[in-house]
């Protein structure tokens, strides 16, 4: 017999994945332990064991119905490292343009279908109103500014990749096809009306954040580490060197891909079957990392774009560098999506990106161990291949957003509970009214 409480949320939704949250509560409703549970494996490592080693990018995208493209990029990546293969410049360029499309259309369904029913509708309002059905219902001009952005980037995601979800077209040594003239013009006369909505989407953003600044500020605030990309300090999404921000704001680790075995750990918790990467030097749970969007505007100097930029300095000005602040994700989540719109524009207007040279004649395959990483909509993604001599796939190790989020999510819930039960911190919140009345 015991007398602790658990509440469990079994499913927890409007997730990419499968997980349940389980919190045990003392008779007196004190917080003694909180489980995110993934209660289930996929095998890709086993998978592609085995196999030969350019197949590894046609099987990747499968692990993930919503980040399909960042797999298959960091899968061709790493089998490239793995055999010292270099692809074409204008290859890498198609490759850009191909996972800012994701990384444009998946923030704008996390933005416009995950979080914004919550805070147009207001966070205890009734389920069956809080949803992306009743933003179509009582937005509709906001829905439709949300489905042209998804829209723009899930298609050209399609044109590029030959499909939207899992994308077929980045071989080791470039690209299968090269983007012609006339569907570059194609897409280039749309960028002003994706401009155009991006803009309103920032507005729509800024009204939430200045809402529910003091949910913002003072619900969930949790300091961790920070792990993301950046090429020379800025933030890139395809390309650059990993770094890690401790809790303070101090960049504490600035490393190449392949050398993440020294400062990647991976802690194994019981109750999940999702391990718990953290920062080596520091242990666990010490290291506790978090990716994603706040944690790669926080190890950021700076953005690639000068609009986002603006925009990442407007959100430092509200919440610092670095921010703790969980429910902030959303406000980088809108900057990074200002980024991936210029780029598009950007790449869209260099000459390069008609090129046909986007692969190489002749690619060998031989004994290697290559490292590939992007960052995924919702965090660092790593694929680690080893090969034989004949080119055959005998070892991969995959650590996905998930992996890198996981053990900062437990924290960060740990801290929610503790206000929510202990300190019943809910009751004193200032509120706003619904900025949708149903």
């Amino acid at each position: 017999m015991t007398d602790n409480k658990i509440v469990k949320i079994d499913p927890v939704t409007r997730l990419e994945g499968h997980g349940a949250l389980t919190i045990t509560l003392s008779k007196d409703n004190k917080v003694k332990d909180i489980q995110y549970n993934v209660g289930s494996t996929r095998f890709f490592e086993q998978f592609l064991t085995g196999r030969p080693m350019e197949e590894a990018p046609r099987i990747a995208p499968r692990i993930c119905g919503i980040c399909p493209i960042p797999h298959h990029l960091a899968s061709t990546k790493a089998v490239e490292a793995a055999w010292d293969v270099i692809p074409p410049p204008a290859a890498i360029k198609l490759r850009r343009l191909l996972i800012e499309a994701k990384q444009l259309s998946s923030h704008a369904i996390h933005f416009y279908a995950l979080a914004a029913p919550d805070f147009v509708f207001g966070p205890f309002a009734d389920p069956a109103v809080r949803n992306v059905a009743a933003v179509l219902k009582h937005l509709p001009d906001v829905a439709v500014q949300a489905i042209k952005i998804m829209e723009f980037g899930q298609e050209l995601c399609r044109e590029i990749g030959a499909k939207a979800i899992h994308p077929v077209t980045a071989i080791p040594g470039g690209m299968l096809h090269h983007l012609t003239e006339e569907d570059r013009d194609k897409w280039l006369k749309q960028v002003p009306e994706l401009l155009d909505n991006i803009n309103k989407t920032v507005d729509l953003a800024k009204t939430v954040v200045n809402a529910y600044i003091d949910v913002i500020t003072k619900v969930a605030v949790t300091p961790t580490y920070y792990v993301g990309l950046t090429n020379n300090g800025v933030l890139d999404i395809y390309d650059g060197d990993v770094r890690v921000m401790d809790p303070e704001g101090k960049i504490v680790a600035n490393f190449e891909p392949k050398d993440y075995v020294k400062y990647y750990g991976e802690h194994v918790a019981p109750h999940s079957y999702a391990t718990h990467i953290y920062y080596k030097p520091a242990g666990y749970p010490d290291g506790i990392w978090r990716a994603n969007t706040l944690a790669r505007c926080n190890v950021a100097d700076k953005m690639a774009t000068p609009l986002a930029d603006a925009a990442l300095k407007e959100m430092r000005e509200l919440v610092g560098r670095p921010s703790h602040h969980t429910f902030i994700y959303h406000y980088a989540r809108i900057v990074e999506m200002v980024q991936a719109a210029e780029w598009i524009k950007t790449l869209l207007e260099d000459p390069m990106i008609v090129s046909s040279d986007v692969k190489l004649s002749d690619v060998t395959p031989k004994a290697g161990d290559g490292v590939g990483i992007v960052e995924a909509p919702r965090g660092t993604l790593l694929h680690n291949y080893e090969s034989d001599d004949k080119g055959m796939l005998v070892k991969a190790n995959l650590i996905v957003a998930t992996n890198n989020n996981i053990a900062g999510i437990e924290k960060s819930l740990m801290t929610a509970a503790k206000q929510i039960f202990e300190d019943k911190a809910l009751d004193t919140l200032k509120l706003p009214d619904p900025l949708v009345k149903t």
